[in-house]
């Protein structure tokens, strides 16, 4: 039912019909607006998620590489440390060698002083027995 129809222009009621229509417009036109904020701020919520996930899936993709070249790097390290220990131990054994090497050239040293003052004590004595 149309009320302008029956209420006479410039009335009291004709006054209140036209508030309520226009109160009737802008409330239509706030909900509307409303919706487009909504549909609007959902659209840039997205857009917001969207660009979030590509940062975080970036990271993640980089602490993967990032990973893959540590474990590379663990590897090669691991080998690295292997062929010194290695190295280490052929040079301890080298070095233990030598060792006994001098050791036995020291004995062999004392060994022949050793002899030359049996020698000598040997050589006066028998100098020591001629001459008598």
């Amino acid at each position: 039912m149309d009320r302008s129809h029956h209420v006479e222009t410039g009335s009291l009621e004709s006054s209140f019909v036209q508030m309520i229509d226009d109160h009737n417009r802008a409330a239509i036109e706030l909900r509307e607006r409303t919706e487009r904020a909504k549909k609007e701020g959902l659209r840039n919520a997205i857009r917001v998620a969207d660009q979030l996930m590509k940062v975080v899936d970036g990271g993640v993709h980089d602490v993967f590489i990032n990973e893959k070249w540590i474990k590379v790097e663990i590897q090669a390290l691991s080998a690295t440390i292997m062929r010194f220990s290695k190295q280490t131990d052929q040079w301890l054994a080298v070095s233990r060698a030598i060792n006994t090497a001098v050791k036995e050239i020291g004995d062999f040293e004392n060994w022949m002083k050793t002899i030359e003052l049996d020698c000598k004590s040997i050589s006066a004595a028998i100098c020591n027995i001629h001459q008598t």
